[in-house]
């Protein structure tokens, strides 16, 4: 360890700020860059992924980093490629999951080797350490960008086109209960809350997830997030909390942020009780596989096949589903209607700019309300 870092280490142990300690270590003449560089290392090091790695993050065109033991990959523009870094050993590498864990208030060790959380930066953080992951600790980290994107943006970039565009937005006026489908970094979140954007400003949005993602520039916004149990196992709040509490919060609009589990009733349930012009995502391939999962996830909350029809005939209007072209472009492919008959099942409305069966269907049901 050199000169400086041992002085560092002593300013810090007394109780200084990392700013004041990098401020009293460094040599006098060292320069305001020096120390400004200096103190971002040390914060980077301290409370964030390191400088390097918080770097890349702070790249406009980063989605995801992914550290496979000390392997680097990085996705830019919806494209996976190797990044020629060193970040250290195996064992820093675990260091290094472990202090993100620490960092975002959560536990990660051999009790708990798989973690989910959100580093103070906004990034989304996944770590799994070996075992049970093989050759090494595993890191997963995706960026969480600040800005608001509008439906006017989301056009200007290819992702929706102006006959999806009214489609949508008809949607949210009529106070339409709608699923956004799509595969992981499909873009069903940017796509979310883009939308929440054009609902009306005297209308209270109460969002609900895992982590907190959504962040649409609306002034009546609340933001509900689980909570996981604490060393004792107690404490864990779950979506499914969430759901029950936000019914009793006066909401003009629920917004699941992923329904991936057995709060899948409790949103069927909120949707068919005067809840109505609530969003959800959910994972699927196809717009037309949403009722086979809605059928799995009601399974895990003990619901039979019949009840997830029933409930889902009834709750639910439309599907936005998401795509990802081989360039890396994020699509809207297809927007389909729920039919109201049994089995539960999907007609198109809009794919690929051609109108489908679904078309006077939604038509219909939108005049209607």
């Amino acid at each position: 360890m050199t000169e400086v870092a041992h002085a560092l280490r002593a300013h810090l142990a007394r109780g200084k700020t990392p700013t004041q300690a990098v401020a009293a270590a460094l040599p006098a003449t060292a320069s305001t860059r020096e120390l400004i560089a200096r103190v971002r290392s040390v914060q980077a090091n301290i409370a964030g992924p390191g400088r390097v790695l918080e770097q890349l993050l702070n790249e406009p065109d980063v989605t995801d980093i992914l550290i496979n033991a000390t392997s680097v990959w990085v996705e830019r523009g919806g494209r996976l490629e190797r990044y020629d870094v060193d970040i250290g050993s195996e064992g820093q590498v675990r260091a290094l999951a472990v202090r993100l864990a620490a960092a975002g208030g959560v536990r990660l060790d051999e009790a708990k080797p798989i973690v989910d959380g959100r580093l103070t930066n906004g990034t989304r953080f996944h770590a799994v350490l070996s075992p049970p992951a093989v050759g090494g600790t595993l890191i997963s980290l995706r960026t969480h960008r600040r800005q608001r994107l509008t439906l006017t943006e989301l056009c200007d970039n290819g992702m929706i086109d102006g006959d999806a565009r009214e489609l949508i937005e008809r949607l949210v006026a009529k106070r339409a209960n709608t699923l956004i489908s799509g595969a992981t970094g499909s873009g069903k979140t940017t796509l979310l809350s883009a939308i929440l954007t054009t609902v009306p400003a005297t209308q209270r949005i109460i969002t609900i997830e895992e982590v907190a993602e959504l962040n649409p520039d609306h002034p009546h916004t609340v933001t509900l997030a689980t909570r996981e149990a604490n060393v004792e196992g107690e404490g864990a709040v779950t979506l499914t909390d969430l759901v029950h509490a936000a019914m009793r919060m006066r909401p003009d609009r629920i917004v699941l942020g992923e329904c991936r589990g057995p709060e899948v009733r409790d949103v069927l349930t909120a949707f068919n009780t005067g809840h109505d012009g609530g969003w959800s995502t959910i994972h699927a391939n196809r717009a037309s596989d949403v009722p086979a999962r809605l059928v799995a996830l009601g399974a895990l909350a003990g619901m039979s096949e019949s009840m997830v029809y029933a409930q889902g005939l009834a709750a639910l209007d439309a599907i936005i589903h998401l795509g990802r072209q081989a360039t890396g472009q994020r699509i809207v492919e297809e927007i389909a209607v729920i039919a109201r008959e049994p089995p539960l099942r999907v007609l198109s409305v809009l794919r690929e700019g051609t109108r489908g069966v679904g078309w006077s269907v939604l038509e219909g049901r939108l005049s209607d309300r």
